[in-house]
């Protein structure tokens, strides 16, 4: 079980403790004691130190705005040989025109040039806050994380943190992307969208619904089971194959 709150001005008070509650309402399990990323600001900047010692980060101080104006997500490197900034900045990590293979579990083969298409990119923020790309690759090697399921909208990162896997000598994780769940104009089911949270008041019915939105066809009886009947019943009968190379699930069930 991670928390990811290292972002701290976004944090918002008692989120972490409703979710944890959220999952233990939904008979979700974890094994061992919950890390905090907040815990481990001291082992981010000792790697960020490393990247720095090895010459492969350089400090920025493009704005948004600035960048904004070029019309491009792919940062050019404009501050790439400047040796010194006097002004607060982020660290960029230097990336390399090299193409990158990676076999997701669900979408498929993908191969990105991460120069082409990303271009360095932040590791540390101006205010010194390290970047999710950087902590979450720590934070998968210190957990011994050898499978990564997470959210569709989530695979352009992949690339990123398999550059960074690379460059710190870590493993690589098996990666698989399931669809994301959007609404009737097909945005994402998500807190920046002000999509409701998931209720608790009825997690039987709410992990029903998710099964059939996710093509898993449960069997009527299990309407009326518990929840762990339910969690086992997923367990020895899911299968992936409906899901093959699907981007996003309309959640078109009342």
């Amino acid at each position: 079980m991670r928390i990811d709150d290292i972002d701290s001005p976004r944090i918002v008070t008692g989120a972490s403790d409703s979710i944890i509650a959220t999952l233990q309402k939904y008979g979700l399990q974890w094994d061992g004691p919950i890390y905090y990323q907040s815990d481990n600001v001291t082992s981010y900047q000792a790697i960020i130190e490393q990247l720095i010692s090895q010459q492969l980060v350089y400090p920025c101080s493009c704005s948004r705005k600035s960048l904004s104006a070029l019309k491009t997500s792919v940062y050019p490197g404009t501050c790439r040989h400047i040796k010194e900034q006097t002004t607060p900045c982020s660290l960029r990590l230097k990336t390399k025109d090299i193409e990158l293979f990676f076999n997701d579990e669900l979408q498929g083969q993908q191969s990105i040039n991460i120069a082409q298409q990303h271009g360095d990119f932040i590791i540390s923020r101006k205010d010194n806050i390290t970047a999710y790309q950087l902590a979450v690759v720590i934070d998968d090697h210190k957990q011994n994380i050898s499978h990564v399921v997470r959210g569709f909208d989530l695979l352009d990162s992949t690339a990123k943190q398999i550059f960074l896997q690379n460059t710190l000598g870590y493993k690589t994780p098996t990666y698989c992307h399931v669809p994301i769940i959007t609404d009737q104009q097909g945005h994402k089911l998500s807190k920046q969208k002000c999509a409701q949270a998931v209720s608790t008041d009825n997690p039987q019915k709410t992990l029903f619904i998710l099964l059939e939105l996710l093509q898993q066809n449960p069997p009527q009886y299990l309407k009326k089971a518990t929840i762990p009947q339910i969690i086992n019943w997923a367990i020895e009968h899911w299968h992936s194959a409906p899901l093959k190379k699907i981007r996003a699930i309309n959640n078109n069930i009342d």
